[in-house]
């Protein structure tokens, strides 16, 4: 791209501006962070409700203002972050987090955990798995994560096996055993609810089974280990995770009085991951 004459003067002159304060007086610092509030990045519904608790519990404690944002599905929230628009997020497990930043290239950091949201097998047909027929449907979701937990959890009840070493990232290209033929179905998570009037069975995670007013302790038909990896975190930026606001949030979100209300929202259906 070719340079007019002014542009290059006025770049030669900033350059030499900058060169000369290096060498002079001390640069006047950018201006600091805010570290009396934050904006935090949730899932509207459950999350959000739980969220709210730690945000009271920051203005209490801790005098720091927390502001809300709510999204309904699970690739708004990272894109909020990278842009700038939002401080941190909580929403989301290590391995989901893992396969955005290779996928998007974000720079994020890990700035502490939340709990853990066991997902569950629900349906509105049938009361146990015994009563799968052939070539039933069950709806699973379709981000490459939670599809590969998914199917895990359709494995350890013995509805399908998985090849050897397909691992967190398993997709149904890697079943090679499906006695009953079980059709899966890969659908967005939030459609997962809505798909009980149409599927035998739906393995749904907490966010979108409390919508419906669904528990993995009282209506799972079978339910992930609370042993699950998946603990959800509180994630960052890497230029922000050690920021004081960040650090304040954190105390507050992993405090008694969250955990309480989670266990309450949640019906008992959660575990704390700190």
């Amino acid at each position: 791209m070719a340079l007019n004459i002014k542009h290059f003067f006025a770049v030669a002159g900033l350059a030499s501006a900058l060169a000369l304060t290096g060498c002079g007086e001390k640069q006047e610092p950018t201006a600091a962070v805010d570290n009396s509030k934050i904006k935090v990045g949730v899932m509207a519904g459950a999350e959000a409700q739980v969220a709210e608790v730690a945000a009271k519990e920051a203005k209490d404690k801790y005098g720091l203002d927390v502001e809300l944002i709510t999204f309904t599905d699970y690739v708004s929230p990272n894109a909020a972050l990278e842009e700038g628009s939002i401080d941190v997020n909580a929403f989301q497990h290590k391995p989901y987090l893992d396969q955005q930043m290779k996928d998007r290239g974000y720079k994020f950091a890990i700035a502490g955990n939340t709990f853990v949201y066991p997902i569950a097998a629900y349906s509105s047909k049938i009361a146990s798995i015994d009563e799968l027929q052939d070539g039933d449907q069950i709806a699973v979701p379709n981000d490459p994560t939670n599809l590969g937990r998914s199917l895990l959890l359709l494995q350890q009840q013995g509805l399908i096996k998985l090849k050897e070493g397909a691992g967190l990232t398993a997709t149904v290209l890697d079943i090679v055993e499906n006695p009953k033929n079980l059709e899966i179905v890969e659908l967005e998570a939030p459609q997962l609810p809505r798909s009980l009037d149409d599927v035998k069975l739906a393995i749904i995670n907490n966010t979108y089974a409390s919508t419906i007013d669904l528990s993995p302790d009282h209506d799972g038909i079978f339910v992930e280990g609370k042993e699950s990896p998946y603990v959800n975190l509180i994630v960052a930026r890497e230029d922000n995770v050690n920021a004081e606001n960040v650090q304040t949030f954190i105390k507050a979100y992993q405090s008694d009085a969250v955990n309480d209300a989670a266990m309450e929202i949640f019906k008992g259906g959660i575990v704390k991951g700190w």
